[in-house]
């Protein structure tokens, strides 16, 4: 089975392709329409949007107009950050799902722990509450898995600790790349059975001209962009490239190959303190 067709096993026994591919940053219309369909030619079976990124209805249309069926499709989005309340997390569903025009999502999950606004501010109450929703969205079977992005161990444990709490969260999508592995939030999820995804697993382009990845591509005939993609699956965490161009999609789906133990060691051993990073513990 191909990499990007090979799934993890969720907490509540459902499969998630280990490959999904992004959408943030992709304008709503053409691009985005254009970028699913060729994702989906490429291979992808797993689709990532947002309210928030504007393009959920062209991701929807392009899932319609696909020759893949529905129930082939891996469909995730995410709550608004910004809803802190449980009307408000249910009304923002229903508008995803629509904007979608699908009957239920794959994995709904919370964008944030916060507001973007108030980054790093203390939601606990708030995230209760709409958990709450998120479990009355699960239990509805409008959405197969749901899930969180963006918490670190202390969001997590708010959750889990919760005497509320009857689904627990299936996965967590944090900034996750090569030098930015952030261990005490996946040792958190992975001890709960939670399934890291990777967002930026690219570092957002940053890691393209990296000496230490290229030499260690150069290894396995690779590209450096191919090697970071292996070096989070090997990891156990599910990546989220995004991508527009044909060439680039098919390439970033190219993931059959193995990185030695000694490989991924030194690989686990590089850091990154550059860049943006929302969310650590």
């Amino acid at each position: 089975m191909p990499t990007i067709t090979d799934t993890f096993t969720l907490n509540n026994g459902l499969k998630m392709p280990k490959v999904g591919f992004g959408t943030w940053q992709t304008r709503p219309g053409k691009e985005t329409f254009d970028a699913v369909s060729n994702a989906l030619k490429a291979g992808y079976r797993f689709i990532d949007t947002a309210k928030a990124y504007q393009n959920e209805q062209s991701v929807g249309e392009a899932i319609a107009a696909s020759d893949v069926a529905r129930e082939d499709i891996f469909v995730q989005t995410k709550l608004p950050a910004e809803s802190k309340t449980y009307d408000a997390a249910m009304a923002d569903f229903d508008s995803s799902l629509a904007a979608l025009n699908l009957d239920y999502v794959d994995s709904y999950i919370i964008h944030a722990p916060w507001p973007w606004a108030q980054m790093g501010s203390n939601h606990d109450v708030e995230n209760r509450d709409v958990w709450r929703a998120m479990q009355d969205i699960y239990n509805s079977g409008r959405a197969k898995a749901i899930g969180v992005s963006n918490f670190n161990s202390h969001d997590l444990e708010n959750l889990l600790t919760w005497d509320g709490l009857t689904v627990k969260p299936a996965v967590d999508q944090i900034q996750y790349y090569v030098g930015h592995t952030q261990d005490s939030i996946v040792k958190t999820a992975t001890d709960s059975q939670i399934v890291v995804q990777a967002y930026s697993p690219l570092a957002t382009g940053g890691l393209v001209d990296s000496p230490e990845l290229e030499r260690v591509a150069g290894n396995y005939g690779v590209s450096i962009p191919q090697l970071a993609l292996r070096f989070v699956i090997q990891n156990g965490v599910a990546p989220l490239p995004k991508a527009r161009a044909m060439s680039h999609v098919e390439a970033n789906a190219q993931l059959d190959f193995e990185i030695s133990d000694k490989d991924m060691a030194f690989l686990n051993r590089l850091t990154d303190e550059n860049g943006w990073h929302p969310v650590g513990d």
